[in-house]
């Protein structure tokens, strides 16, 4: 029986109705301080039984990518772990990598609070965080004390890393639009020896006027100074908005090749609102129409996925896709790496269904590789698509 789904869960969400920031913020004080004493015999053999039992290995499910190497498909999407409080920890989960922040250059409170909610009935959440993060340099510095303590090795990250670690970039709130390019870049110099892979965030709905920086004009100006810094040692991605139309994403496809971008992300959350079972927000007593904010969970689902696939085809499924939004079971993942993600993201679900839910994943990604007759998750991307 599943301890979390079953008994932990309820009671939080529907006996406590612990708030979800509130819930949030003490889940990482406790895997930051995890993180601080594995060197202890008692947090090192807890977080060895974590391992083994959230997580699963198996040769199949292993790939290589950008030179890196991911043990399974399944990641941490960006928004959990804002700071990297928790950066060693993830892989206790089960995870095969882990995206770190959105982070940007200057610390920020983010958006006023009430900010995150969760929309039950439509297995969702809301949040209008706003980016709130405490900055590159103090990521940095995390990082860099991490290293001088021994805790990471004089080669990370490294293509032999054994996890993955993806930071995800966004433009600070008192950076003006036409200087956002220069905020990009200065958080890309700062922690470009600490990330494995790193994310242009273009396309959360909380920071006003960030979405209108996916106009391809706008957006190639960010990508050209990136890369020029960049030259080629770090893979970087652009995140997309499930709600933009296909002409826009298929001119972000036209600079993902000019700019010679490692892959996409799709998707991030949405801001629509039609379908919803959710009429009113309990905390706030407003309509749901009338709260800003973007929705993760179940109603990106398959617009997610549209989009994977438009990006495979579009693509012939040359260029890398990372696919994120509504990831609840082994088949919601299949779905998204037959229409073409080469790896997946999970947030919504991980809260929903708990932390077995990774390993539930990874096992039924096995027995769709079987039962499909694939030898590795490799030959299994995009193969929803080929006639």
């Amino acid at each position: 029986m599943d301890i979390y789904q079953f008994g932990l869960r309820p009671l939080l969400f529907s006996l406590f109705k612990a708030d979800a920031e509130w819930l949030h913020n003490r889940t990482l004080q406790i895997l930051e301080l995890a993180d601080r004493t594995q060197s202890n015999p008692a947090t090192s053999r807890i977080l060895e039984q974590f391992q083994q039992s959230f997580g699963l290995q198996d040769s199949r499910l292993t790939q290589s990518l950008w030179g890196l190497n991911f043990k399974n498909p399944v990641g941490l999407a960006a928004g959990f772990d804002k700071n990297g409080v928790a950066a060693d920890i993830w892989t206790k989960f089960g995870f095969g990598f882990a995206e770190l922040g959105t982070v940007t250059w200057h610390p920020q409170p983010g958006n006023p609070q009430p900010r995150l909610f969760r929309l039950t009935d439509d297995s969702a959440a809301l949040n209008r965080m706003g980016f709130n993060n405490q900055g590159a340099i103090a990521m940095a510095a995390r990082f860099q004390a991490a290293h001088n303590s021994g805790k990471l090795d004089g080669s990370y990250p490294s293509p032999d890393s054994p996890f993955p670690l993806g930071i995800n970039l966004g433009k600070s709130k008192v950076t003006p639009l036409e200087q956002a390019s220069t905020d990009y870049l200065e958080s890309f110099q700062l922690l470009q020896d600490w990330g494995d892979y790193f994310v242009v965030n273009v396309s959360s709905p909380n920071t006003p006027g960030l979405r209108s920086l996916q106009d391809a004009a706008q957006l190639s100006t960010i990508l050209d100074i990136l890369q020029q810094t960049n030259q080629g040692t770090k893979p970087i991605l652009v995140k997309i908005a499930p709600d933009l139309e296909w002409e826009a994403i298929a001119s972000i496809l036209d600079l993902a090749k000019t700019y010679q971008l490692a892959g996409i992300i799709a998707t991030n959350t949405t801001i629509r609102r039609d379908g919803l079972k959710t009429q009113t927000l309990r905390e706030t007593g407003k309509p749901i129409t009338e709260e800003s904010g973007g929705i993760s969970g179940l109603p990106v689902q398959q617009r997610s996925t549209e989009v994977i696939r438009f990006i495979w085809q579009q693509t012939a499924g040359k260029l890398p896709i990372i696919g994120v939004g509504g990831i609840f079971t082994a088949d919601d993942a299949w779905e998204k790496i037959a229409a073409g993600a080469t790896l997946i993201q999970v947030y919504t679900g991980w809260v929903y269904e708990g932390p077995w839910m990774v390993r539930r994943i990874l096992q039924g990604l096995l027995n769709k590789l079987e039962e499909n007759g694939f030898n590795s998750i490799s030959e299994a991307v995009g193969s929803g698509n080929i006639e």
